[in-house]
């Protein structure tokens, strides 16, 4: 049965045990707590949050994104508190497994200290969602501030992992691949972003490189069959954000999405919304437009649903 209409398709996705293993904390900010914070700053939703809005370049949107992140996120409690409004909103939405990320460059940038910010985050994980936290480090994020920052996280309890952060077309520092797989050594779990603004090649680059099984996004590795056939070698995982792409030009509309054609082909794929108080979208909406404009079938959503292998 294809799942085109909304009878009973949105009941369906919310039964669906689902997973989020795309979600930057800074970017899944509830806009609750930002006008709270500002009331006279913030009193209305941003245009970015309309369905057909499209941002002009990256630029454009790391801008809006920077400036909530930087009234918001002064303080290690902040992170708490907006991970604690997250958490219980995936829960109602049942979720049961999470991934989230935070920012080297905002702990940088707002002078904080990164173990006080894991903790924090550690401590709002609600019982019965399942959340690896994860360190996101930015291309050139090796700073003279954060360089031992980086070097002591590998230590942190409270850390799961590290990912990749930042535009796609900055040089990636000669520091990182061997960083990754300290990482690894250390017991870390290791991903990256790659294939949204950069092409496969990109891809191939954290597989190779950087040592990655798990990539944020990679949707252009459509571009070039061998990068597909590398994503399948290596059963790396892609964590898809459809309103994301969209609305960022990665892709021209919904129904060219290259999700349809990775996850035909084999590719194991999840669903995630990456910024939604940018992007102005939920989980199920995600799963919508799959169903509505490329296809996908319930049976073919709830493979998508469900929780990575570790």
């Amino acid at each position: 049965m294809q799942a085109t209409d909304d009878t009973g398709l949105r009941a369906f996705i919310h039964s669906l045990p689902k997973t989020e293993h795309h979600l930057h904390i800074e970017g899944a900010l509830p806009w609750e707590l930002l006008r709270a914070a500002h009331p006279d700053k913030y009193q209305t939703a941003p245009a970015s949050w309309h369905p057909g809005f499209r941002f002009r370049d990256f630029a454009e949107f790391e801008t809006q994104l920077i400036g909530y992140a930087a009234d918001f996120f002064t303080t290690p409690q902040r992170y708490h508190d907006c991970a604690a409004a997250v958490f219980r909103d995936r829960l109602a939405r049942n979720v049961h497994s999470m991934e989230i990320s935070f920012a080297s460059g905002c702990v940088d940038f707002q002078n904080l200290d990164g173990r006080e910010v894991a903790d924090a985050l550690r401590a709002a994980v609600p019982e019965g969602l399942s959340v690896r936290i994860f360190l996101g480090i930015h291309h050139n994020g090796w700073t003279p501030r954060m360089t031992p920052v980086l070097e002591e996280a590998l230590s942190w309890s409270s850390l799961d992992g590290i990912d990749l952060h930042g535009p796609e077309d900055i040089p990636v520092s000669e520091l990182a691949p061997a960083y990754w797989q300290r990482a690894r050594d250390a017991g870390k779990r290791t991903k990256a972003h790659a294939g949204e603004f950069q092409g496969p090649e990109f891809i191939r680059y954290a597989i190779e490189s950087l040592g990655v099984r798990q990539i944020q996004h990679g949707v252009r590795a459509i571009e070039d069959p061998a990068v597909v056939d590398l994503l399948l070698q290596e059963d790396v995982t892609l964590d898809v954000c459809p309103v994301s792409n969209v609305k960022l030009g990665v892709v021209g509309s919904p129904d060219a999405h290259p999700v349809r054609g990775l996850f035909d082909a084999g590719v194991r794929c999840t669903l995630s919304t990456d910024d939604p108080v940018v992007f102005g979208n939920t989980l199920e909406d995600e799963y919508l437009l799959l169903a509505r404009h490329l296809g996908f079938t319930r049976d073919e959503l709830a493979i998508l649903a469900q929780p990575v292998p570790l």
